[in-house]
This record gives structure tokens, sequence and C-alpha cells, in this order.
């Protein structure tokens, strides 16, 4: 596969018999955090083994979770109801408590509830290692602390976990999507490929393709990406796993700028999994692009309500914020910080929403404090981009230009095809009297996404207007 300048002819991305479905539109895939769910089976059962249509809701979550897709959320509690009986029975059953634990992750990730289902996920999964009647229960456990860690976004803890699983047993596939996880976040790109490569030897399936297109998004291999979410689509199973492709294709179109192809993505997903709070999220990110701005507040209300995770709020508060809404904004980043705060109990690291947050609409001088402790913790391309646009706020523009092009230049490792990198690059260069170069990084970013936010694109078209008339006074290095 190639890194190519212009991307190739769009393909049809579900096969003939999912595209007669209704809505249903292309490319689909895996969420970010769902490696972190390869984890579990019941007794007795095969990982790879079909779900008949008639078993039990626990059976059918825990089939689901060991081969690496989402469960509906009644499924889930099921599951999480059997193996809370379990463990009361039977306190010392290292396995049952290794599920609980995993399927506690799982659960807080799915519902945004962090503070009510990490710590008890830990408490779970530690549980585990204490009373291990055999090593097969210390891999579970240690595949769940690993996915534990990474729903905290805390990578370092999960390369960690991961890395003790693949020591004692370097052929357990399940260890591999947190290692691969962990290996982004760190900015590991190239072992997060490796990796990849070797989980692809080990095992096969849709979560397997989700995971193979994310990293393949990570290194701007849009095509590449698009071609194994079809796949995955195509082999999703049930109506929360084929959401959750249909949620992330969502993602990954809205990212291109094709709002329609975005929306009829994430309404499908809300369709098939009512309660999925990413997908009401996106209806709102691609209503608002496409001028509903009503039914997208009304998207972000909903999402907030099934799954009140930070980033949404930010995203609300931004857009209600592009509508003259300033009241409503203001309250709307309040509850953005009041959510970190509340998350920190679960053990998340929210500092790079909030740095973020910060550095736009609140004190760009704590956004920088917050972003470069974040940075030397785990210095990915994201918290990069975010600690170079902080730097800019305060007027730090040189420093703010070296982190800007870690998350945009490929020599760097800055692969993704980002507008908002794109557009914080120009806007720095532009602040330095670099005007070329601002012209070209601005034009990217409208040219990758011209909707890529509310607030973001007008003011991007509105610098590119303005460099467009300014000289060169330097050149980029």
């Amino acid at each position: 596969m190639e890194n190519q300048a212009e991307p190739r002819a769009r393909r049809p991305l579900v096969p003939a018999v999912l595209r007669r479905r209704p809505l249903l539109a292309g490319a689909v895939a895996g969420s970010l955090a769902l490696g972190a769910v390869l984890l579990c089976v019941p007794f007795g059962e095969s990982p790879a083994a079909r779900v008949p249509a008639a078993a039990a809701p626990g059976t059918r979550a825990g089939t689901a979770v060991a081969a690496g897709v989402p469960a509906g959320p009644g499924d889930l509690g099921e599951l999480i109801a059997r193996r809370e009986r379990a463990v009361r029975r039977q306190p010392r059953d290292g396995r049952s408590w290794a599920l609980l634990g995993t399927a506690y992750v799982e659960q807080g990730r799915r519902t945004g509830d962090a503070a009510g289902f990490y710590p008890k996920a830990e408490r779970a999964l530690r549980t585990s290692l204490r009373v291990r009647p055999d090593d097969s229960d210390d891999l579970v456990a240690l595949d769940g602390l690993a996915a534990l860690a990474v729903a905290r976004r805390d990578f370092r803890a999960a390369l960690g976990w991961s890395e003790t699983a693949l020591e004692a047993a370097p052929k357990r596939w399940s260890a591999y999507p947190s290692l691969i996880d962990a290996c982004t976040g760190l900015g590991d790109y190239k072992r997060a490929y490796a990796a990849l490569g070797r989980l692809r030897r080990l095992r096969s399936g849709p979560a397997v393709l989700a995971r193979a297109a994310e990293v393949y998004r990570e290194r701007g291999w849009r095509e590449d990406a698009a071609a194994a979410l079809s796949d995955a689509a195509a082999a999703a199973t049930a109506p929360a796993e084929q959401a959750a492709w249909l949620e992330r294709g969502g993602e990954l179109a809205f990212e291109r700028g094709d709002r329609e192809d975005a929306l009829r993505h994430f309404e499908e997903a809300a369709r098939l999994d009512p309660e999925l709070g990413a997908a009401q999220a996106g209806r709102g990110r691609a209503l608002a692009a496409l001028g509903r701005t009503a039914q997208a507040l009304s998207a972000y209300r909903a999402a907030l309500a099934r799954q009140p995770l930070p980033r949404y709020a930010l995203e609300l508060g931004e857009l209600q914020e592009s509508l003259g809404r300033g009241q409503e904004a203001a309250a709307r980043y309040d509850l953005v910080r009041e959510r970190v705060r509340r998350d920190a109990a679960g053990g998340v690291d929210g500092d790079l929403v909030l740095g973020l947050l910060e550095a736009d609409h609140g004190d760009p001088v704590a956004a920088v404090r917050l972003l470069r402790a974040e940075w030397r913790r785990q210095p990915g391309i994201d918290v990069a981009d975010a600690l170079g646009w902080a730097l800019h706020r305060i007027g730090q523009d040189t420093e703010a230009l070296g982190y800007a092009t870690v998350a945009t230049d490929r020599e760097h490792g800055g692969t993704v095809r980002s507008a908002p990198f794109m557009y914080h690059r120009g806007v720095i260069e532009q602040a330095m009297g670099r005007s070329g170069a601002a012209r070209r990084h601005l034009e990217e970013a409208l040219r990758i996404n011209p909707y890529f936010s509310p607030l973001g694109a007008p003011a991007a078209r509105a610098a590119l207007a303005q460099v467009a008339e300014e000289p060169d006074v330097g050149v980029p290095r």
C-alpha cells in the first residue's frame, strides 16, 4: 500500500447485500476504544463461536466481547449481573473476577460513567490477580487492566500491562489491541504498525479489520482504511457491533468533509443502537456542518444524556458560541470542567480536552501548563497539536510551530490528514509572518474538511483571506 498524494477512486465500501439496507452508506470502522474489550468468554465457550439467535443475553455479551466487538447495553448488563453472582458464590473464582472487571471497563466506556465503573473494574481485576487459580486467569486480568488503562488514557500503564501479558504468552492475540492503542498514544507509530502486523497473523475478524483501519488512518492511508472498514462492516453479526462500525465510519467520512455521508452513517448507527452516545454526537457534528443547527443542538443533548463525555460538551459549547449564545456556551464549558473533574475520580486523564478548552475559551496559560505535563507523559500527535496551539495563544509562536510541525509533518510522524491540525499550523505561521506556508496549510485545512468546526472553519477562511494579501516575511524551515 502506498501513501498517495491523491486518494484512489472511491470504491463501494459495503457489499451489495448490505448496501440495500436503507441509510447504510459505506465504510464503517471500529471505535478507538474497541480493542480495549478483546477480552473474555464465558466458561466452556470458544472465542470464535457464533451465538445462536436464542442465546441468553449474558452469553451473547460474553461471546461478543470475546470476538472484540461491542455488546448491546442489555446484554452487557446481564453479563455483569451473572459475574457478580458468580463471585458472591465463589469469592476465589479468578476467572469470574477477571471477566467482571473487563465487563465493568466496557460498561464505563459505553456509558461515560468512569467514576462509577472504572474503580470497580480495577478492584475486580486486581482481585483476579490475587486469587489466580491458574495462569490463564492471570492473562485475562492483564488484558483487562491494559484495556482499563487505555480507557483512562494512561498509555504508559497500558503499555506495561500489555507487555507483561505478552511476556507470559507471546502469541496471545488479545494483548495486541491495547498495545497498539498504547503505542499510538505515546507517539510510537512504527511500533503500533508492527504490532498490528503481529495481531493480523494471530487473529482475523471484524474487530481486527477495524483495528487495522485505525492504524491505516494514523498513517494517512485513507483508502486502505476504507477498504478494511468495508470488510469489517460486512462481517458485523449484531446490531451493536454494526452500529459501532457505522459510527466510526461516520467519523472518517466527516474527517474528509463528506457531511451527507457522515450523517447517513451516524443516523443508521443511532437506529441500530439508540443508546450509542457517539452516534448522536456524530449526528450533531454532521447536522451543524449542514447548517441544520436546531437539530444539531438536539443531537448533542441526546449524546450527553447517553454518554456525557467532556469532548461532546465542548463541541456543543462551541456550536452554541458560533450561534451567538455566549451564556449557554459558557455554561457548557463549565460543564466540561466539571466532567473532567468527575472523570478524574475514575482515574481518567482529561488534560487533553481540558487543555483544548482552556486554550480557546479559558486560561491559555493554564492550558500550556496542563499540556506540557501531558506531553511529558504521552507525546502523541494530538497532544503535540494541542500544546502548539496553546503556546500560540500565549504568544510563544516559535516554540508553538515546533509542536505544530510534529503534528502535521510526515517526517515527524504527523501523517493523519487533519483539518484542525493544519488550521492551527497555518495560523501560527501567519502570526510569524510566514505567509506562504500559512497559505498552504490553511488551504489544506479547508481542502481536507471545509466544515471541521463551527468556530474553526470560519476562522480558517478569514485567516486565509487575510494571508492572501500579506507578503512573505520568512520561509518555513
